[in-house]
């Protein structure tokens, strides 16, 4: 029978107990609680013929980025059909199936449009918003993510129970592209409305990281812990992100105390906690720091994902770990498998493995084998391309640091310094510490660098 669930939104579920499941699965994802799993499995226990959290299920299960839970989210489709099959399901609920088939297919693109279908009709519908803003993401498509959120903006009206979290998609869609202002104000707000918003509160921070204020960063953070206390992993990233504004202030002790402490003290081989930690090593190391043998345990991590190919820039952080760890058979392995994929795979994750991780991935190898000319020709070849690999422009900026500094090693100062200039104008022409520290580099026409011992 049709219900509707906390946010008015027609749903195909028993009468029971699995309805108030189902609106707190919503909740705490829209949160990014790290409870989501547990509301969704006692939605199931209690309506194992429910169609919509079937396919929600299986789209998880993708956005988490690993080969290995491509067969759970199939099986999960599988099951989403059958129930659809048993007891029809609204036109709203079979675009959410149509869009977990799109996925699975290798066409993620087509997941969004699906969704973007369920907007048009039910633009109040936050599951379809948030999910379509992940999927976007993933994809690198800033503009998507924010054409979509303000397309239904008018629907969140102020007894909207979601308000607060649409702010929150639509503060990181306006930092993403380049209004950063209303992007703060946004996230602000967000956050007065639903106080456990913590992408919300991490758009702001990535707005400071963009405006090179790290200690209004810091301001910002402090005493908002609970806002991503009770988040997944996610929380991990928000302490990531304290940990740039220590290191743009030179506090790198208190960096490295975040990282054993924090963002790494669980070591979890979840794609996302090892992009925080080894960007935040790598960032360490092109800065002069020892980082002792932190690497070790994330490059045993990696070594065990070279066949994975998900998603590019799950890769590419495992090409860093690899890299830092010096396990050169494991990068060649991974390195050749990205190429191939990018020349004989299907669909768009192939595509991203072309273009721009084949290029990327050959620059990292170079880079790590201190061939700073290659990996410059292969870094800036590949960044013209690199929102294709999706993630932000905090997390990619990784990659533009490393360009950068193949670019000083390699005596290409007038090109160091020409995407030194291009990556200020995104950050509405501020420098921050990295940026200064080169241009002085760049003035002094030298590049004393430290480069990590073989």
């Amino acid at each position: 029978m049709t219900q509707f669930d906390g946010f008015g939104q027609p749903t195909t579920i028993s009468a029971g107990p699995g309805l108030d499941h189902w609106t707190e699965t919503q909740m705490a994802f829209l949160a990014h609680g790290a409870t989501t799993p547990e509301h969704l499995a006692k939605t199931l226990e209690a309506d194992p013929q429910f169609a919509l959290a079937h396919a929600v299920k299986g789209l998880f299960m993708l956005l988490l980025g690993r080969r290995e839970l491509v067969q759970t989210a199939q099986e999960a489709a599988d099951s989403a059909r059958a129930a659809d099959q048993a007891r029809p399901v609204t036109p709203r609920e079979r675009a959410f199936l149509d869009a977990l088939d799109a996925w699975l297919g290798g066409h993620p693109s087509k997941s969004v449009a699906h969704l973007d279908q369920v907007l048009l009709t039910n633009p109040g519908d936050p599951l379809a918003m948030k999910i379509s803003h992940a999927i976007r993401f993933v994809l690198g498509d800033a503009q998507g993510m924010r054409r979509s959120i303000e397309q239904v903006m008018p629907a969140y009206g102020e007894d909207h129970a979601a308000r607060g979290y649409l702010m929150g998609c639509h503060a990181f869609a306006l930092e993403e592209t380049g209004d950063y202002g209303r992007a703060a104000a946004s996230g602000s707000a967000a956050l007065e409305i639903s106080p456990d918003d913590a992408w919300g509160l991490h758009a702001v921070a990535h707005v400071y990281d963009m405006l090179a204020e790290p200690t209004k960063g810091l301001n910002w953070l402090q005493g908002r812990e609970a806002a991503w206390a009770h988040c997944n992993n996610f929380r991990y990233h928000v302490w990531w992100h304290k940990a740039l504004m220590h290191l743009d202030l030179g506090q790198t002790d208190v960096v490295l105390d975040l990282y054993d402490t924090l963002i790494r003290a669980d070591k979890t081989d979840d794609y996302r906690d090892i992009s925080n930690a080894t960007s935040l090593l790598m960032r360490l190391e092109l800065e002069g720091i020892d980082v002792g043998n932190r690497w070790e345990e994330l490059a045993d991590t990696s070594a065990t994902r070279t066949e994975d190919g998900s998603l590019i820039f799950a890769d590419l952080h495992y090409l860093l770990a690899l890299i830092g760890g010096r396990r050169e058979d494991a990068t060649a392995k991974l390195v050749a498998r990205i190429a191939e994929d990018g020349t004989t795979g299907q669909g768009e994750a192939a595509m991203r493995m072309a273009n721009p991780g084949t290029a990327a991935a050959l620059g990292l190898e170079a880079f790590g084998e201190g061939d700073y000319a290659t990996a410059f020709q292969g870094l800036s070849k590949a960044r013209k391309h690199m929102q294709l690999a999706g993630g932000s422009h905090a997390q990619r900026d990784v990659f533009e640091r490393l360009t950068i500094d193949a670019g000083l090693r390699a005596g290409r100062l007038d090109d160091a310094k020409a995407i030194l200039n291009e990556r200020s104008a995104k950050r509405a022409g501020r420098d921050d510490t990295f940026a200064r520290t080169r241009r002085e580099m760049i003035g002094n026409q030298a590049s004393p660098l430290r480069v990590p011992a073989e």
